[in-house]
């Protein structure tokens, strides 16, 4: 069985296309990274694959960021797809007791996710979409934005446990016409796939279960992996951000500063003369996303 993978297919005979992804030792190198209570484990793991499977149609050299933000027990979770590369990383916050049996709404309280489109393309500005949870899952929630903010029917299926993260997208082509029984016919046969079939069962065997009976083409599966952006270019990048005085300040009530990666728990620390060699250069701007200092950070 293929492991870590993204296998997009397309219906010869009807205007429908598909994807389906595994995340194996992607997703457990994830994990092994952070301690989750099993409920918020899940929903990132779906979140993770959900963002393979939207990056899939892609076609920009850039991230793809999901981020759902919640004022209840689970806080924050992120998950950042390079759309050209096949890579991602992905990390989660939350606080006090999660219950095991909760759905995502319950477990986010007033909560929304944030779709975020960041081309690397020059002078491109980056898109983004906020979508209110609803459904109960990261499943439903994204299938409510395709089909109304982007005018794309759409079945969005997706599960995760503590080994693997897996999803299948599928889509009536955008502007088709076709016989009008054509989708409903393939999201009634996508919508019988069982959640322990999607983590167990490779992606030809999908096919096959669900979809033997149509003319399928199947293109040459994607290999997915886990990769972190951070590094201590990126980080002394964002100490120039918050400037001087701060970093300073830090410093002089710490010795050092010590930034941690938020997604991959990288430490990088910066004493003051790693700090004076900081600003003793000309001063470029860089953003970045979800800052805590002086301890923790996201580059």
């Amino acid at each position: 069985m293929k492991k870590d993978t993204l296998q997009r297919f397309l219906f010869d005979e009807a205007p429908v296309r598909g994807a389906l992804v595994r995340l194996d030792d992607s997703w457990r190198e994830i994990n092994a990274r952070h301690d989750y209570p099993p409920v918020l484990r899940d929903r990132l793991g779906e979140l993770a694959a959900a963002g393979i499977l939207l990056a899939a149609n892609l076609k920009f050299d850039g991230q793809l960021i999901l981020q759902i933000q919640g004022q209840g027990a689970l806080r924050l979770l992120v998950v950042e797809v390079n759309a050209a590369t096949r890579t991602l990383r992905a990390t989660a916050r939350w606080d006090g007791e999660l219950p095991a049996d909760a759905d995502l709404a319950t477990l986010t309280g007033q909560g929304q996710c944030v779709i975020t489109l960041d081309p690397k393309q020059a002078g491109a500005e980056p898109y983004q979409g906020i979508v209110a949870l609803e459904g109960g899952s990261v499943a439903s929630l994204l299938t409510h934005y395709m089909e109304r903010s982007e005018q794309l029917d759409t079945l969005i299926m997706l599960a995760a446990d503590g080994d693997c993260a897996a999803g299948m997208l599928l889509q009536k082509l955008p502007g088709s016409s076709g016989d009008e029984d054509d989708w409903p016919r393939a999201r009634e046969l996508a919508a019988t796939l069982k959640q322990e079939e999607l983590l167990t069962l490779s992606a030809d065997d999908i096919l096959y279960r669900l979809f033997h009976q149509e003319v399928i083409r199947a293109f040459d599966a994607e290999s997915v992996a886990f990769q972190c952006s951070c590094s201590r270019e990126r980080v002394g990048g964002m100490l120039r951000m918050i400037g001087r005085d701060e970093v300073e300040s830090i410093l002089s009530e710490q010795g050092s500063v010590e930034i941690a990666c938020e997604f991959c728990q990288q430490k990088y620390v910066f004493d003051e003369d790693d700090a004076a060699e900081l600003f003793a250069g000309p001063q470029d701007p860089v953003s970045y996303t979800h800052l805590t200092l002086p301890t923790i950070c996201s580059v």
